[in-house]
């Protein structure tokens, strides 16, 4: 599994509010939401990062 690393991040206090709203419908925390939000935007972008193979973490 990848390492994950803490960071800040400010955000427009509506937008949270309508994240927050997204996560409780799909059963979501709200860092789950986000993170969700984040790779399905990578995906559309065709910019996942691709995983090693040795350990399995993301390059």
């Amino acid at each position: 599994m990848a390492k994950k690393k803490a960071f800040a991040l400010r955000l427009n206090e509506d937008m949270l509010k309508a994240i927050e709203k997204w996560a409780s419908d799909e059963f979501r925390s709200t860092n789950g939401q986000l993170e969700w939000m984040l790779m399905q935007s990578l995906k559309q972008a065709k910019r996942v990062p691709k995983v090693s193979k040795e350990d399995g973490t993301k390059e």
